[in-house]
């Protein structure tokens, strides 16, 4: 057994979903990953013994702000961050994106122009297409090679112009699992003067990040798709959190992270969120003296090749299924995508697909997944999108196969209609209108 290999296999043992004789296998995990033991054992705990609001002249409370400044140094270990007060906290990545638009449109003036790609999930697209209605600014779209499922490189340079004040694009699509050069592309968007805002929800989970390195200005994730509770985090850099003004209640702290945090925030989800990359850090191959950020890099790494592994696994089993994959297929380009995976069938609608899966133990989203503007450049939407498989390091090789075999037997063993063409509904459209 590789060392890689043994890392999942001691993994698996600390989820108790997954170690259920009765559970199911879990491909599900782009809409959601399991928790290790550790995140609901660190929320009870919270919640039973440290219970309270903040900054109060009482034991409980102070607990409660410790747990807080904890979550925070946390998760600027976990990106790469200089500081913890570069970290807010929300309810999820899509409310924080909402609430950051509306700040950074207090700066932007009718005219000027907002980058966003076809490639990303709404909600790095939805807030800003509706600050541009509401301040009269100006939306470029980069497109998407339906080839492959890569953003187009050239697209992306052609919306950058002196106009361009905001480019909003995702570190791995949500949908396909193409990863993009992100580097690249904050590099593009800074030369042409904007501020680069990045979906890294879908991304978190698969390998390691570090925001200075990247050098975007802000970056967004989701704390529940890295294996911990229901929140959303936000990295600000901090010369933008200083400068910007949030919308919130007066008397509020308008400091960073807390100027983003409106409301009373959900502690326990905190306390879980500091387990969960606690357990990140705890899967790192052993090395001594390694601090938390360097024993998350460590952590990231091997999830990363380990997954590499299950990527071209899925990839070389699915070429002998009757499906179409979208995405990266070549076994030599598989570094450019995450596990997860898009497929259709012929004979089958997707939803058709999740519910015989579904029967046979595995856990599928079908749809869209909010990845709208990519599933309508692919035709897809029209005809139920398509079937989406997501693996993460708690998955296994056998997993796999055995879902392979499966899907082979619903796809060849049992067929519906078949699922008809946009240009097939047209026609017929059209005929019975004649």
């Amino acid at each position: 057994m590789t060392a890689i290999q043994s890392l999942a296999d001691t993994a698996r043992r600390q989820f108790p979903s997954i170690i259920r004789a009765d559970g199911p296998v879990y491909l599900d995990n782009p809409g959601g990953t399991q928790v290790p033991q550790s995140v609901p054992d660190a929320m009870m705990a919270y919640l039973l013994q440290d219970n309270a609001n903040v900054h109060g002249a009482f034991a409980t409370s102070a607990r409660t702000d410790a747990v807080v400044h904890e979550a925070h140094a946390a998760v600027a270990d976990f990106l790469g961050a200089a500081q913890p007060e570069e970290i807010a906290f929300g309810p999820n990545m899509t409310t924080l994106t909402f609430a950051l638009s509306r700040a950074l449109g207090r700066e932007l003036r009718e005219g000027e122009e907002i980058l966003v790609t076809q490639l990303d999930h709404d909600a790095n697209i939805a807030p800003w297409l509706l600050l541009a209605r509401d301040l009269g600014l100006n939306i470029r779209w980069a497109e998407v090679d339906p080839a492959d499922c890569t953003l187009d490189l050239d697209s992306f340079q052609a919306g950058l112009n002196e106009r361009t004040r905001i480019a909003a694009f995702t570190y791995a699509s949500n949908a396909v699992g193409t990863v993009n050069d992100v580097g690249l592309l904050t590099r593009l968007a800074h030369e042409a003067g904007a501020l680069v805002f990045i979906d890294a929800v879908q991304y978190a989970p698969h390998g390691p990040i570090d925001v200075q390195q990247i050098g975007c200005d802000f970056l967004t994730c989701s704390p529940y798709k890295f294996f911990g509770p229901h929140a959303g985090v936000l990295y600000t850099r901090i010369d933008h959190s200083e400068r910007l003004r949030a919308y919130k209640v007066r008397p509020a702290s308008d400091a960073p992270p807390y100027k983003w945090e409106t409301g009373t925030q959900s502690h326990e989800a905190m306390a879980g969120t500091t387990a969960a990359i606690d357990y990140l850090a705890s899967i790192a191959p052993t090395a001594p003296n390694l601090n938390r950020r360097e024993s998350l890099v460590a952590a990231m790494t091997a999830i990363k090749e380990y997954e590499q592994g299950l990527t071209q696994h899925l990839c070389e089993g699915l070429a002998q299924v009757p499906v179409r994959v979208y995405g990266i297929t070549e076994v030599d380009r598989l570094s450019g995508r995450l596990p997860t995976f898009a497929l259709t069938s012929d004979h089958h609608t997707p939803r058709q697909l999740a519910e015989a899966l579904g029967r046979r133990g595995y856990n599928l989203w079908d749809g869209n997944y909010y990845a709208l503007a990519l599933m309508e450049r692919l035709g897809l939407e029209e005809n139920g999108g398509a079937l989406r498989i997501g693996l993460v390091h708690y998955n296994t090789h056998e997993e796999i196969d055995r879902f392979l075999a499966d899907l082979r037997s619903v796809i060849i063993g049992r067929t519906t209609h078949p699922v008809p063409s946009v240009e097939a509904v047209e026609s017929a459209e059209h005929t019975a209108q004649g």
